[in-house]
């Protein structure tokens, strides 16, 4: 008679187990947060391939693809040159309400089909309105409340989808993040370097007040929007939504877009300690608490780690978490009195 056992023959079961066993390295526990945040920042930098990009940036070469007018204010896509042969295409929204210089947020959109819901307008035809669902116009949040904004198209999203895929059934984000990695990038650390190139763009125009640039974004939009305040010291403000949570949760719980992952990350910290980078600066984290691939219950334990950092260096003041009564999406209503009374 053969006895039954059960067998490992699925991968991940292994790293499950692996997953169990690990204490992120650079978790902080206390000491030197001066230390420990220059270390820390190390890391994240190799795991995102930051040595791989650009040690020289090359020219902006901006242009101005269109201009017009909103009851709000003016829209202007641009594109600028983040490195050869990578252009960035952007919407910058300037309110009718303030005057320059502007506090400015840098606004970027998730898996959807690209930046045109910051502005609520088609993606094919720009010039008709189109209704965005869960706080997305994040162009038109910024008019309204007296800020300019500059939407990003991320790369592989939108009009900036890889063209060889881009009516497969494969992600979006696959081959891209994939050749990334080939070549020691990530994509990731591709979408963090734009956001920089962004900064650039932005401190060449003069009329942006550059003491007040902040950064919000929504699923892959808060991927990006938590790693560039983790390593871009010219922001003053981040507002990541629906990503904050406990990696083993969030990204290691189920199949996640190819380009959510990066090597090593796991055994190095945890997103408390990664966002916690960010500290003394304005935080606003955005979640929902019926969001199923981002968990409330690992957010809020996150966040306990985020305000033991910020308790370090003196300012959990600036350390917030707004939990919206929904799922998977951005909380304008909530975050904004938030976001206007930090960036003062």
């Amino acid at each position: 008679m053969t006895t039954k056992t059960k067998m490992h023959l699925s991968p991940s079961d292994v790293h499950q187990q692996l997953m169990k066993q690990t204490t992120p390295e650079l978790r902080y526990d206390g000491g030197d947060v001066k230390v420990w945040r220059r270390k820390l920042k190390h890391k994240v930098k190799v795991a995102l391939g930051w040595e791989a990009m650009p040690k020289d940036p090359c020219p902006l070469k901006p242009k101005t693809l269109w201009t017009r007018e909103h009851e709000l204010g003016t829209i202007t896509k641009i594109a600028f040159a983040s490195e050869p042969y990578a252009e960035v295409t952007a919407y910058l929204c300037v309110p009718k309400e303030s005057r320059a210089p502007y506090a400015t947020m840098i606004g970027l959109q998730g898996h959807n089909s690209g930046m045109h819901h910051a502005i609520g307008v088609e993606r094919e035809d720009e010039t008709k309105a189109m209704p965005v669902e869960g706080d997305r116009d994040f162009g038109i949040q910024c008019m309204r409340h007296g800020m300019a904004a500059l939407c990003i198209e991320q790369r592989a999203f939108g009009g900036r989808r890889e063209q060889k895929v881009a009516t497969s059934k494969q992600s979006m984000c696959h081959e891209t993040a994939m050749h990334a990695l080939m070549l020691g990038r990530t994509l990731i650390g591709e979408r963090v370097y734009d956001v920089d190139r962004g900064l650039d763009y932005l401190a060449s125009r003069g009329d942006i007040d550059m003491k007040r640039v902040g950064i919000m974004g929504n699923s892959g939009g808060g991927t990006v929007s938590l790693f560039s305040a983790a390593v871009l010291p010219r922001l003053k403000l981040a507002a990541p939504g629906s990503y904050f949570c406990g990696f083993a949760e969030s990204i290691m719980s189920i199949c996640h877009c190819t380009c959510n992952y990066l090597p090593g990350i796991f055994n190095v910290a945890d997103m408390g300690d990664i966002l916690g980078l960010f500290a003394p600066k304005p935080v606003i984290v955005v979640n929902g608490k019926k969001d199923e691939i981002f968990p409330i219950k690992a957010t809020r334990r996150e966040f306990r780690q985020l305000q033991n950092i910020y308790d370090a260096h003196g300012a959990r003041k600036h350390c917030h978490l707004v939990v919206g009564d929904e799922g998977h999406r951005y909380y304008g209503d909530e975050a904004w009195p938030l976001i206007l009374k930090e960036m003062g």
